[in-house]
């Protein structure tokens, strides 16, 4: 009896830690036969995912820079660090204009600098009174791009222009309450009045993301 009593017991042990069937797997055994989840496997990398509207990233280069600019400010300096990064490359690389991909973003208050000198000259007043911005000249509402020159020098040695579609649209209604104009109206004049190799982006920080994600360092200039 006493015999039997064991074996019962034996039994009951084996059954609990998985032994009484062949065809039983210990939970510890098969956790560690299960595969690696991608999250936390070291050699499976982070890739986003690419958007066709976002192709216009991939300008030719050995190096890629995009400034980031947000104010009145950063809209003046953009263009002048952009110029340093062409010529020390050229001065100490040997590295041409035609092998750097630059890319200047205008958004929140930087925007309205993404338009020529007749979109001011007819909005500027508005413009000067959302930026608290006046010409450094006539200490005036300015009543033309006074980057204008900057932007174009710019263009010339190859940089685009990436410009926030979501302050476009802002600023298309300041300037349209204060002319009493059409907002939709103004939009499209903004639309169509950039510089050349100008980009409209869904929004600036968007910009900012997918530079970053198709290889761009990013330098923020106020």
């Amino acid at each position: 009896m006493i015999r039997r009593m064991f074996l019962s017991r034996m039994g009951g042990v084996a059954a609990i830690a998985g032994l009484g069937s062949p065809g039983v797997v210990h939970a510890a055994a098969r956790e560690a036969q299960a595969p690696a989840s991608p999250s936390m496997n070291p050699d499976v990398r982070f890739q986003p995912a690419r958007h066709a509207a976002d192709d216009w990233f991939e300008l030719p280069g050995k190096h890629r820079l995009f400034f980031d600019a947000l104010t009145a400010h950063g809209a003046e300096d953009a263009p002048l660090f952009a110029s340093n990064f062409f010529n020390a490359n050229k001065n100490s690389y040997g590295v041409d204009n035609a092998d750097i991909a630059v890319v200047i973003c205008l958004r929140h208050h930087a925007t309205p600098f993404a338009f020529n000198d007749a979109i001011w000259a007819k909005y500027g007043a508005a413009f000067s009174d959302r930026l608290n911005f006046v010409d450094p000249n006539t200490k005036t509402a300015p009543v033309v791009n006074v980057h204008a020159a900057a932007y174009t020098d710019a263009v010339k040695r190859g940089v685009h222009f990436a410009v926030c579609d979501l302050a476009t649209h802002f600023f298309a209604g300041a300037a349209a309450a204060k002319a009493g104009a059409d907002v939709d109206a103004v939009y499209k004049e903004l639309v169509a009045s950039t510089f050349g190799n100008s980009h409209f982006v869904p929004a600036g920080i968007v910009a900012v993301n997918r530079a970053q994600e198709r290889g761009y360092s990013i330098a923020y200039v106020g």
